[in-house]
């Protein structure tokens, strides 16, 4: 029922926003392939899920439905569409370096590297590509210099049948993990690599797959839906970055096959192509659950593995440091759409260490709920696995306002920027344009004052721009208060048996209508009337009425300097100098742009 749910939802915004794409659901093909059959098994957004807690099967479990298909056909590869190295604290406690040794011993072929693999910094994960026993591939993420930090693609041959994957990564990752380590390095237009890549290898290989981290949410520029409708001759693109969860696959206009297995090891997607004279002549994809797998035994080599790792880190993960009167909720799709209590609770703790005016911390940061009772630290770090630093800023009103219309852009569709916050409240009018929806802000018991400046605890990730809060990057730190996951031990210990409820800090409710002002009638002081002295008359030319130039031009979701350069006839580099935009891509939903003046 969750898969079709799922499903459906999603076919319901094919329709919607990509009518015009040529996106379907692929139909049900029961004629035979001819030819030599391959069989691609993948995953993706695994998010270091290694242990099964239904629905995730944990890792012994994919790994054992990969022995089952390579025993069923030689002809397999196992790929991982991104997003796996972090998560949980199973990785980050040794900073990612389990998951390489479990996928090593699971026998994975090929790696995309998501947004959530640079959340140790390029270094690091550098340092375990170096440890994978399989090549990390990425054609789009670059250094300065303009060369590539990785492979862009792998030509793999299986049973004579060459197959070229090329790998591609979302440029989202520019926000979407700390600023900080992607330092150095540009992420590029994933369609314009593409489109280069399979024209190079197109005449070398029988089948051209694409493994990208782009995802397919509405709220995205670069997706897998972009790739696939203007880059022909992909035969297949495994998909990930947006948590999809694609039972059957879909089909483009143009015969790609798109596939994506959700997330968490909840689904193994495979995908069986037949090859013969060198082109594809049949493709489906299905997934595989922990129902239909249940019969499939866990591999014993991953299994011990896993336990011997974990048990490296028991001491550490099994220390009480809390306790919960309730459930706090950090589900997924609640953190990044709305108030939770324990969105409030961490806004709350964050706020308390620092002693700020206010708090915001993004939804996104939030990666797990705390069930009632006994709290451990492995639970906090599995919240917030992160490692952020609870930081502190003097900011404007007017840019707390601008955090706000950021956060709540995207509202009612989750995203990862969603404030959570604490010292104020506000409310969404959903229905008014994006930028200029959050209206009712309060800090306090006192109207939010734009020129007034506050002390505003946050995440050293949103300080610097992450989640698109760009607004903050132009303001130095005034504190460090320590790791966020002390911070919220502290403070649930300073309440005891924590019963927080949410208190209707973020409400949607309909913007007031503004009032129109009364004209002021004034009695006119009595004057003595001069004599006039006539004027020649002169006939008079009509003066055509001119709209005055624009002098400020509202960000909008989708717009780039680029596109806004070309709406008021002007550069984007005149654009980012006149508003001291330190980085031409860093721009926001509400953000007011100052136009050059009309020559």
């Amino acid at each position: 029922m969750k898969i079709w749910k799922t499903y459906v939802s999603l076919m319901l915004t094919l329709c919607l926003l990509f009518g015009s794409v040529g996106i379907a659901a692929a139909a049900t093909d029961t004629t035979p392939g001819t030819g030599k059959h391959i069989t691609i098994l993948h995953t993706n957004d695994t998010h270091a899920r290694a242990v099964e807690s239904s629905p995730a099967m944990g890792f012994a479990k994919v790994a054992g439905i990969a022995d089952k298909y390579r025993s069923e056909n030689p002809n397999t590869l196992l790929l991982d569409a991104g997003d796996a190295v972090h998560g949980t604290t199973f990785a980050t406690l040794v900073n990612g370096e389990s998951i390489v040794k479990v996928m090593n011993e699971i026998g994975y072929q090929a790696i995309v590297p998501g947004n959530h693999e640079f959340n140790y910094g390029s270094e690091r994960l550098i340092e375990l590509a170096d440890m994978m026993n399989f090549p990390m591939l990425s054609a789009n993420v670059k250094k300065k210099d303009g060369t590539r930090l990785f492979e862009p693609y792998l030509i793999k041959e299986v049973d004579g049948v060459k197959i070229g994957i090329i790998a591609l990564t979302t440029p989202e990752t520019m926000y979407k993990t700390n600023p900080k380590n992607v330092e150095g390095l540009d992420i590029t237009d994933p369609t314009a690599e593409a489109k280069v890549l399979v024209n190079e290898i197109r005449s070398k290989v029988d089948v051209v797959v694409v493994l990208g981290h782009l995802g397919q949410d509405a709220s995205s520029t670069d997706t897998s839906f972009k790739v696939v409708k203007e880059v022909p001759g992909i035969d297949v693109f495994i998909d990930g970055h947006s948590h999809t969860v694609l039972q059957d696959g879909l089909v483009s206009d143009n015969g790609t096959l798109i596939a994506s297995a959700g997330e968490y090891t909840n689904f193994v997607g495979v995908i069986d192509l037949w090859v013969d004279g060198g082109k594809v002549t049949k493709k489906q994809a299905t997934l595989i659950d922990e129902t239909e797998a249940k019969d499939i035994k866990p591999n014993e080599k991953v299994a011990t593995l896993v336990n011997s790792i974990q048990k490296e880190q028991e001491p550490i993960l099994k220390e009480e440091v809390a306790n919960t009167a309730i459930l706090l909720d950090g589900k997924r799709e609640q953190v990044r759409a709305g108030e939770t209590n324990l969105g409030d609770l961490l806004a709350d703790a964050i706020r308390d260490v620092s002693k700020a005016d206010i708090a915001l911390t993004n939804g996104g940061g939030i990666r797990s709920s705390i069930e009632k009772g006994i709290v451990t630290k492995g639970d906090i770090i599995t919240v917030l696995p992160f490692g952020n630093q609870v930081v502190t800023l003097e900011v404007t009103g007017s840019d707390v306002i601008a955090a706000l219309e950021n956060g709540v852009g995207s509202y009612p569709e989750p995203s990862g920027g969603f404030p959570q916050v604490s010292g104020m409240t506000f409310s969404i009018d959903s229905s008014a344009a994006k930028g200029s929806r959050v209206h009712s802000v309060m800090i306090g018991d006192k109207t939010l004052d734009p020129k007034a400046t506050y002390t505003m605890a946050t995440n050293d990730f949103t300080a610097v721009g992450g989640d698109e809060y760009t607004m903050f990057a132009k303001y130095t730190t005034s504190g460090m208060y320590g790791a966020m996951d002390e911070a919220l031990i502290e403070y649930m210990q300073k309440l005891g048996a924590v019963d927080i409820k949410t208190d209707g800090r973020i409400k949607e409710a309909k913007a007031p209508a503004v009032e129109p002002e009364a004209p002021v009638t004034e009695t006119p002081a009595p004057t003595t009337p001069k004599p006039e002295t006539p004027k020649p008359e002169t006939p008079s030319k009509p003066t055509p009425s001119k709209p005055a130039p624009a002098k400020v031009h509202v960000v909008k979701s989708g717009d780039s300097l680029y596109s806004i350069s070309k709406q008021y006839g002007t550069t984007w580099q005149a654009l980012q100098k006149l508003n001291k935009i330190k980085n031409p891509h860093w721009i926001y939903p509400g953000q007011q742009l100052k136009l050059p003046a009309a020559s």
